[in-house]
């Protein structure tokens, strides 16, 4: 069974091979792959982002005291600045020179926040909950992401009891509107996750 910072880095391993398939798609001028990709690096994001702040913030807050405290208000804004350029993005034309910039500057941003998270926010929660704890909110944290949005939504609060209410009326909606969205096809994503096996992005290379 996975530890919770496990689960957190493979997910964001999942973020960056997305990312990476979505930037092979723009170089060969696919713009109908560029839009599936981004729409599944969309689709993680959100949903990673709302798993953490219904499970993982609020344990920094009880366990980490006032450094949790100041940690998750820290991770909690850095999302809202993802959600609403994600939020954005939506409304702008798959191929063009905007979109493109925009999900740089949001992968921008993510990188800088993921590996924050995984060199000081999860090796200060892991030690002070312990490992059997780790392992069962990693298994919250997977099965709230089955339920939360696919698509970002910015106005929704960042704090339970608030945003898991909100989120999880949503999210209906969001599951239509995506089954009229393209997404990667499965020969795609076979190759995506086949990439994944070989992928482990060093958070402290460079710091």
């Amino acid at each position: 069974m996975s530890t919770l910072f496990q689960s957190i880095k493979e997910d964001h391993e999942e973020m960056y091979e997305y990312h990476d398939q979505y930037k092979r798609a723009r170089e060969r001028g696919d713009v109908d792959a560029q839009a599936r990709w981004a729409r599944q690096l969309t689709w993680e994001i959100a949903r990673h982002a709302v798993g953490e702040e219904i499970v993982v913030y609020p344990l920094m807050e009880k366990h980490l005291g006032d450094k949790g405290r100041e940690l998750a208000d820290h991770d909690r804004r850095e999302h809202q600045c993802v959600k609403e350029r994600l939020y954005k993005l939506e409304s702008l034309q798959p191929g063009s020179e905007e979109y493109d910039k925009l999900i740089s500057v949001v992968m921008e941003s993510l990188h800088h926040h993921n590996d924050d998270e995984e060199i000081k926010d999860l090796p200060l929660l892991e030690p002070a909950i312990g490992e059997e704890a780790s392992k069962e909110a990693a298994q919250s944290f997977k099965k709230t992401k089955k339920l939360v949005p696919t698509r970002t939504h910015p106005s929704i609060p960042d704090r339970p009891p608030f945003e898991t209410l909100l989120g999880l009326l949503e999210a209906p909606i969001d599951k239509i509107k995506d089954w009229f969205t393209a997404f990667p096809t499965e020969d795609e994503m076979k190759e995506a996750k086949e990439e994944l096996k070989h992928r482990d992005h060093d958070a402290a290379a460079g710091r």
